[in-house]
């Protein structure tokens, strides 16, 4: 099982150095990714018939493609992972240039964990349907590969119509596409076309479940279980190394291939505070492994 870290979204700040600090820190201690947030824009919790949810307009998040585009150059081997980038809320031949080109820059090191989100403010904001997000992801999912392994080609479908186009360059292997989310319709879609699942639930029932749901779809799609990723997420707030070794062992039992300690949210005030908690961290899975 593969080891990583979640970039801080709110504490890292905008200081290049801190980030610079960060993410060599981070792989120097063997990180084998990085995982990044995405949203847009946040809202004002005081807009008109209020608003409900984890983060508001005062919650940083940097821009993926751009923020990993930058860190490719400061690093050498560590994964850059999106975990996820809410995709129907963005133009899918943009994506498929965005996530192209941080391909090629950081040598083929981009996995594109996409989502559906579910704040509707952000699909507002970015001029795109909230309501039919899922199934206008399964044809961007289609869209990307094709855009990512054809030089040109002609496109009829629900949701994108276009004639003779392709993007120039593309990079030299078509980029792991992960889904994240729990939603049946989402488990569906992740187990037909996905390279491996990002969940948002902790190890248990709920976990257990969507894994066997998903192993039965692919089994009878004729598709390899094998090769299908689970990418899973801990929290470092109030957490101790029982728990740790708790949640590392719990995830391995159901097969994860990838797991990330999350240190924003935790109380820490530097970036190595955030490192040493993810050096103890490490220190404790890597014991159980």
């Amino acid at each position: 099982m593969q080891t990583g870290i979640v970039l801080p979204h709110h504490e890292i700040g905008t200081d290049t150095g801190a980030i610079r600090a960060f993410v060599t820190g981070a792989e120097e201690l063997g990180a084998a990714h990085i995982m990044i947030y995405d949203h847009v824009v946040g809202a004002d919790r005081n807009r008109p018939g209020g608003f409900e949810g984890p983060y508001d307009k005062d919650v940083q998040f940097h821009e993926p493609f751009t923020f990993f585009s930058y860190i490719a150059a400061l690093t050498n081997k560590v994964e850059l992972v999106t975990g996820i980038v809410i995709l129907p809320q963005r133009q899918t031949a943009l994506v498929a240039k965005q996530a192209a080109e941080l391909a090629i820059l950081s040598e083929n090191r981009l996995r594109l964990g996409i989502g559906t989100g579910w704040n509707a403010v952000e699909y507002e904001v970015l001029n795109e349907d909230f309501t039919n997000r899922g199934r206008r992801q399964e044809e961007q999912v289609e869209l990307l590969r094709r855009f990512w392994q054809e030089d040109c080609f002609s496109y009829e479908g629900k949701y994108h119509q276009f004639t003779l186009a392709g993007i120039n360059p593309r990079p030299s292997q078509s980029v792991p596409i992960w889904f994240g989310g729990g939603a049946p319709a989402l488990l569906d879609r992740c187990a037909r076309l996905g390279d491996g699942w990002m969940p948002v639930t902790g190890p248990g029932k709920r976990a257990a479940a969507a894994i066997e749901s998903m192993r039965a779809t692919r089994e009878s799609a004729g598709l390899s279980w094998e090769t299908f990723g689970i990418h899973a997420q801990v929290q470092a707030g109030n957490a101790t190394a029982e728990d740790w070794q708790k949640s590392c062992s719990e995830w391995q039992e159901l097969g994860a291939t990838d797991l990330s300690l999350a240190t924003h949210n935790a109380g820490f005030s530097s970036v190595d505070d955030h490192l040493k908690a993810f050096q103890e961290w490490l220190e404790v899975v890597k014991s159980g492994l």
